[in-house]
């Protein structure tokens, strides 16, 4: 019964939301996972890291529906390569790399990884590299994930990028200085290319952006959800998305 009950409920918002006034970007921080496997009294946080890789491909098929362009999911996070202990560790890395390997056997979606990926195991990167590979021509929804990811390193490397790039020019740091802007830092970010998240969730009830797209992310929208992530259900998605819709994006006028 209570199923039924939060079908019609869904359909009742998804029916009221204006497919024109939808997210073109959604970035994603799936987070309670731990707090998830502890509540259930599993052993493992990797149990909890597993239910919430379930969570994601239902999630992504939610998104397809609607025809959202790009998604950025916040999987791991630089400070998580240095935080957790090494049996965890390997775990969640291997939980990633396998997610992605599922997703890009179903076809349905453009997978790019966005992080450090040089800081992971080398077995790990190449396994990734070959999904980038294996799903580059597919026209669905465009997938980041955010592996090894730090906001603020994105941006150092941006900058990096840049000098380097000048440099190997002959540009001089002066003529650099007079046409380095915040349109040419943004060229050089991993998301290059992509629209700027339009709206951004975090699950678990944390509020704080834990450095996810730091720099994307000035004129996004934030959505805070008390479910942790594997209990995130898709009339939460549509919540978000009929609060999304339901303010009034100014961009600073």
């Amino acid at each position: 019964m209570q199923k039924l009950l939060y079908r019609f409920y869904e359909k009742q918002i998804e029916s009221k939301l204006r497919p024109k006034d939808l997210p073109r970007h959604i970035g994603v921080m799936v987070d309670g996972n731990r707090r998830w496997a502890s509540l259930q009294g599993l052993e493992k946080a990797g149990q909890g890291h597993q239910a919430g890789a379930k969570k994601i491909i239902d999630f992504l098929g939610w998104c397809s529906d609607l025809r959202i362009d790009h998604v950025t999911l916040y999987l791991l996070s630089t400070d998580n390569l240095k935080g957790r202990h090494s049996e965890e560790l390997e775990d969640l890395i291997e939980i990633i790399v396998s997610l992605a390997e599922e997703l890009a056997n179903k076809g349905r979606w453009q997978l790019q990884v966005v992080g450090d990926v040089a800081s992971l195991p080398e077995a790990a990167a190449r396994r990734l590299a070959e999904v980038e590979s294996k799903t580059a021509k597919n026209s669905g929804t465009h997938v980041n994930l955010a592996v090894a990811y730090g906001g603020r390193k994105e941006i150092a490397d941006a900058m990096r990028s840049i000098l380097k790039k000048h440099s190997d020019q002959g540009t001089t740091i002066d003529e650099l200085a007079e046409f380095l802007t915040p349109e040419l830092i943004t060229e050089h970010l991993y998301t290059g290319g992509q629209p700027d998240p339009d709206l951004l969730i975090r699950t678990s009830g944390e509020q704080r952006l834990s450095g996810f797209l730091l720099w994307q992310s000035a004129n996004s929208e934030f959505y805070f959800a008390e479910a942790l992530w594997p209990d995130f259900r898709r009339v939460d998605f549509l919540r978000a998305l009929r609060d999304f819709q339901r303010r009034h994006r100014r961009f600073g006028s």
